[in-house]
């Protein structure tokens, strides 16, 4: 089945992500009031894909610099690297990043909320 090849490209993934940055546990960085990237930006403009990219990347970095990163920090700037993307091979090869810290995501919310309803 396809889906559990799509899985395993997900683990494999998250082995190269676990070896490159260990276990993660970031905060969610989530809710209405909340502005992904509040420090790149001063006022709202439709930014091409590419230059999203860019600024996501920057805000992850400068949040990571200032050890206050979060986890949409890390997806979003994956979200628009991939939104950056037309070669099919390397849009795909994002989605499967986006996958990964998505599962990571999950993953930090069950380790620290025991109490979470698991299906």
């Amino acid at each position: 089945m396809k889906n559990i090849s799509i899985a395993w490209e997900v683990i494999d993934e998250r082995t190269r992500q676990n070896e490159k940055w260990g276990e993660q546990n970031h905060p969610n960085g989530t809710g209405p009031g909340c502005k992904p990237l509040a420090d790149v930006t001063t006022e709202h403009y439709s930014y091409p894909a590419e230059d999203l990219a860019t600024l996501a990347k920057l805000a992850t970095d400068r949040a990571a610099a200032r050890g206050d990163v979060t986890w949409r920090d890390i997806l979003i700037e994956e979200v628009f690297e991939a939104f950056a993307e037309d070669d099919p091979a390397k849009l795909r090869a994002e989605l499967v990043q986006v996958a990964a810290v998505a599962q990571q995501w999950v993953e930090a919310i069950d380790r620290s909320h025991a109490e979470v309803v698991k299906p």
